[in-house]
């Protein structure tokens, strides 16, 4: 069949503040691009044709070194094969450099090869499955001389010189080391779905899709790639007690990352690759103006209550409670010298009694660490529970009497059944009395924060806290998990407690729905840093972020293992990001509507295994999840300034006010991860509050020199 070309007007692409064009980009119609993952033995792989770039040339360097010393070694000892053992040990060497030099000369052509072509164009690549078959091929020999050697090594009857022995023994572990490494990496890049990715990859285009056959082969695709996500998650698991809970969570999860890997045909080095140019297309952009939208100006938020240096002074405040409830893991990271001493000396103190706790804590480590982070005595603990499984995560009532309120505090994610909560991340209704518009909720953390209002009100938690201190206000916090679970357990509270706040600390992004995020801005502030991953963390964030990749992947004209070293390159030692030149460049401003040829050889595939049967093409579909956003008002916190030199940790931060609106696409960074942690939030929040309290005291001590004068 011939294909049939077509030239379409392409559209812009517009990343951020930088617009890219083409004039025109040719569109392959009645033919089903091939996949970038490679296909041997009759199934993909998870490993593209221009992955071997990077391991073939480690292994060349090993081989040459090898072969040289093997080399060197037989030229020494020509001519003095005459001891016991001597003429296998000649035949040895000499057949294992024919066949050393064999394997470097393939190894040599599989690299220079797979430099070829770019990520999306692997054309040039088309001889590379033959050299691998020839390389493969090669093991069989390898493996033989491999055993005839530990033979060799092994007989006791052998005495020929102790370094042609040791030589020897050295290139059968080399070989034997290099066979393991090769069946590990075969099982890495194994696809459990290979098979079924291949079945539609034939050029048999007339095949009938709508055929019965053709939707049950379809399912069953489907419910494979779930059931094989199921396994991977029940593996990561296999530590913890699994009940029904979890068994629906598995299959939840697993449900989940099918659908969003379902349409793509990326390997994990094409992703790799896509993030890296992603943080450089960024930084590019990052100093230009932002949207006026962007931050919120002050006068509209004129409250008393709002005042930004106020709730940064109790956001810090609160933050350690937040922080606290982590318990020792928290506390060592922050304290690794002197921590044990310091638990150690404590672990037999104030240990809580039995109705006070709930859970295990041995050693009394938790409940010590909890003292030393907030400060507080044993007697000003209403309720401790270290109680975790699936949905149902720790926290504590404390009375704070420094802020006159009752704290309950959530922990943050510490355990895979706290991971399981945050990945349940279906919607769900959440029902309010006295709430003109009910709202859409992340599950796994709306049903945490049912289980904590399940303890406090129907156990009468509260009503003991309150009945101690009456005219104390009730005030919520949390750090991650805990902050989203904070958030909705404060949402649910609001109508008994109407004077309530709470302080959400890196919550996560997909957490409510806009009417409900509009409802909390009363009563709720989340506090984000930096370029915190998961304050941006939601499905429609990942989808963009999977569709930013496969965009900037597939039209980026250089080879993938120029855009891995430069990469690694600007990540650790920095400098000013690449000018990969792209087929997008010279585009106009029309958007971005339709996909190149390149993007639908990653994301357009008709291949049941990587199409979830929807009808609509994965590029313009609309979203299949609801957009969620931060609760309540946020505070971001910024990094102003810092200094480069190793010796100094100098850092200073901005905070404002900020829409959840500017939290809808993740920033990729080597901070993301690390501006999440506790410490460093808790680290920007005293940094701003002690600056404040600095140029206050600067402020009446000027005030006071000049009314001397």
């Amino acid at each position: 069949m011939v294909a049939r070309l077509g030239r379409r007007r392409a559209p812009c692409f517009s990343e951020g503040k930088v617009c890219l064009c083409v004039s025109s980009v040719p569109l392959l119609t009645g033919r089903v691009p091939k996949m970038p993952g490679m296909v041997i033995f009759g199934r993909r792989w998870a490993i593209a044709s221009d992955d071997f770039v990077f391991p073939g040339a480690f292994e060349l360097f090993i081989r040459m070194i090898w072969w040289i010393g093997i080399l060197v070694l037989y030229s020494i000892h020509k001519g003095r094969f005459n001891c016991t053992g001597g003429g296998l040990l000649h035949s040895y060497l000499l057949v294992l450099l024919i066949l050393l030099a064999a394997i470097i000369c393939a190894v040599s052509a599989i690299v220079y090869i797979s430099m070829q072509g770019t990520i999306s164009n692997p054309g040039p690549r088309k001889s590379l499955p033959k050299l691998l078959y020839t390389r493969l091929g090669l093991y069989i020999p390898e493996l033989v001389w491999a055993v005839v050697g530990a033979i060799w090594v092994s007989d006791t009857d052998v005495r020929c010189e102790r370094t042609v022995v040791n030589a020897v023994f050295g290139t059968v572990v080399a070989s034997w080391v290099i066979i393991i490494f090769t069946v590990i990496a075969v099982v890495i890049v194994f696809d459990p779905l290979g098979g079924k990715k291949t079945l539609y990859l034939a050029d048999d285009i007339n095949r009938n899709l709508e055929s019965s056959q053709s939707g049950q082969l379809f399912y069953n695709v489907k419910k494979t790639a779930t059931r094989v996500w199921e396994t991977r998650i029940r593996l990561l698991c296999c530590c913890i007690m699994q009940d029904d809970d979890h068994r629906v969570a598995f299959t939840s999860i697993a449900e989940l990352f099918r659908i969003y890997f379902s349409d793509t045909d990326m390997v994990p080095t094409d992703i790799a690759a896509g993030l890296t140019l992603l943080h450089q297309e960024q930084d590019k952009v990052e100093n230009c103006p932002k949207d006026p939208e962007e931050v919120l100006c002050h006068s509209s938020l004129s409250h008393v209550t709002d005042d930004l240096d106020i709730e940064l002074e109790n956001a810090a405040h609160y933050m350690q409670f937040a922080a606290a409830a982590y318990g020792w893991p928290y506390y060592i990271y922050t304290n690794p010298f002197t921590a044990l001493c310091k638990l150690n000396g404590d672990c037999c103190r104030n240990s809580p009694t039995d109705s006070d706790m709930v859970g295990s804590d041995r050693l009394n480590f938790h409940f010590g660490s909890i003292l030393k982070i907030t400060g507080l005595q044993y007697r000003d603990f209403v309720h401790i529970s270290f109680h975790n499984k699936i949905f149902e995560i720790p926290f504590f009532v404390a009375l704070d009497h420094k802020k006159e309120a009752i704290v309950v505090a959530v922990r943050g994610t510490l355990s895979f059944e706290d991971l399981l909560t945050d990945l349940s991340a279906e919607c769900e209704d959440l029902v309010l009395e006295d709430v003109l518009e009910n709202g859409f909720v992340h599950k796994g953390i709306t049903q945490a924060a049912n289980y904590i209002y399940r303890r406090l009100i129907n156990d009468g938690i509260l009503n003991q806290a309150f009945t101690i201190a009456p005219e104390y206000k009730l005030v919520v916090v949390g750090h991650s998990l805990g902050g989203g679970t904070a958030s909705i357990l404060a949402i649910m509270l609001r109508n008994s407690f109407p004077t309530l706040r709470c302080y959400a600390f890196s919550p996560p992004g997909g957490l409510l729905s806009k009417s409900l995020a509009d409802y909390s801005k009363c009563f709720i502030v989340s506090v984000i840093v930096g370029k915190d991953l998961v304050a941006r963390l939601s499905m429609p964030s990942m989808e963009d972020l999977k569709r930013r990749i496969v965009r900037i992947v597939a039209n980026c004209n250089r080879p993938k293992y120029q855009i891995l070293l430069y990469g690694c390159w600007y990540e650790v030692f920095g400098g000013d990001p690449d000018n990969f030149p792209t087929e997008l460049d010279g585009r106009n401003q029309d958007a971005l509507t339709q996909p190149l040829l390149a993007e639908q050889s990653l994301m357009m595939h008709r291949s049941p295994s990587y199409n979830a049967l929807e009808d609509e093409s994965p590029l313009n579909s609309p979203p299949q999840y609801p957009h969620l956003y931060l609760p309540g008002k946020i505070i971001h916190i910024v990094e102003e300034a810092s200094s480069r030199r190793w010796c100094s940790s100098d850092v200073k931060y901005t905070a404002r006010w900020s829409k959840e609106t500017a939290f809808s696409n993740i920033l990729i960074s080597p901070k993301m991860i690390t501006d999440h942690m506790p410490d460093v939030v808790l680290k920007a929040l005293n940094s701003l509050t002690e600056e404040k309290a600095s140029c206050i005291t600067c402020q009446i001590e000027g005030d006071f020199h000049t009314n001397i004068v």
